[in-house]
């Protein structure tokens, strides 16, 4: 029984994964279940598995796993304060990633300032070509 007395309903994988906005729409997380992107307890589970409260479950978004703890099985999207009890997101950090300096598309070759600059920027300074002979 849940806190209001109402009995704990198991919900799809797929369904819960949209309810707690971790996905978009619901065929996405229908889609990414399919491709393997979704664990539940350590194994792939399938889009129509289904949740309990206390499962364990981890999706692969863009290169990175997040690790989400089912505290209540919803199967229809609401607000934001909703979805912070329905689960606890356990996703260790991120490491911060460098920011690499970029050229616009189209803005041709770069001038030799230019070229000297983006060397600096990326750590390659001119060592070797000091004029000391």
């Amino acid at each position: 029984m849940t806190d209001a007395g109402a009995p704990i309903r198991p919900v799809r994988v797929d369904a819960w994964l949209w309810a707690v906005r971790i996905y978009k729409t619901r065929s996405a997380a229908t889609t990414a279940c399919r491709a393997g992107h979704v664990r539940v307890g350590g194994e792939r589970a399938k889009a129509a598995q289904l949740l309990k409260p206390g499962d364990e479950v981890r999706v692969r978004i863009d290169g990175f796993d997040r690790m989400l703890i089912v505290r209540q099985t919803i199967s229809k999207r609401v607000g934001a304060p909703l979805v912070a009890a329905a689960m606890e997101d356990r996703t260790p950090p991120r490491d911060p990633t460098p920011v690499m300096a970029q050229r616009d598309r189209g803005a041709g070759r770069p001038t030799k300032r230019e070229r000297r600059e983006i060397d600096r920027l990326r750590g390659r300074d001119q060592a070797g070509w000091d004029d000391d002979s």
